[in-house]
């Protein structure tokens, strides 16, 4: 859990670090990739979890722009540049709008009385969550993955290994 403000924003960083290679290796022909067809596309989902951020720290306390057009998926380069943004101005706002005392605060989120350290490991738990998918429609839709905890199928191989470790 975080005790202060720095040990989520250097959790941020870091996780915001493995999702934007993700999102960086999108392409436009990539992002209609679905698991079935009434499911949500690649694009969908990465907008989504993008274009969230911003209201979901707003929805707690923390004010921030809004993503233009959140409606409507845009290119993959516009996708992961935004990111890069958001996330730049999601540790900008943390940092100066909340102080450590802030992390302690309990407020209700989506039914639930959490803390707002809880609510902020929420916003990383969410993003982990739906970059899972995304990794998995990558793969269908053909293109490699980044490594994100660890070695993908490609970053095994460029360390010799044909099949990973069991």
């Amino acid at each position: 859990m975080y005790v202060t403000v720095q040990d989520f924003i250097m959790e941020w960083n870091k996780e915001a670090e493995l999702t934007q290679g993700i999102l960086d290796a999108l392409t436009d022909e990539s992002l209609g990739q679905q698991v079935y067809p009434e499911g949500r596309t690649l694009g969908r989902i990465a907008w989504h979890f993008v274009s969230n951020v911003p209201d979901y720290l707003n929805e707690f306390g923390v004010a921030m722009d809004k993503v233009a057009n959140p409606g409507e998926v845009p290119s993959a380069k516009e996708i992961a540049d935004t990111f890069r943004t958001v996330s730049s101005e999601t540790a900008k706002a943390l940092e100066e709008q909340w102080t450590d005392e802030s992390l302690s605060k309990v407020q209700n989120a989506f039914g639930r009385m959490e803390s707002n350290a809880s609510i902020l490991m929420g916003l990383i738990k969410h993003i982990a969550h739906h970059r899972g998918q995304a990794t998995v429609l990558m793969r269908q839709a053909g293109l490699g993955i980044p490594a994100v905890y660890g070695p993908s199928k490609e970053g095994w191989i460029k360390l010799g290994v044909q099949q990973p470790p069991l």
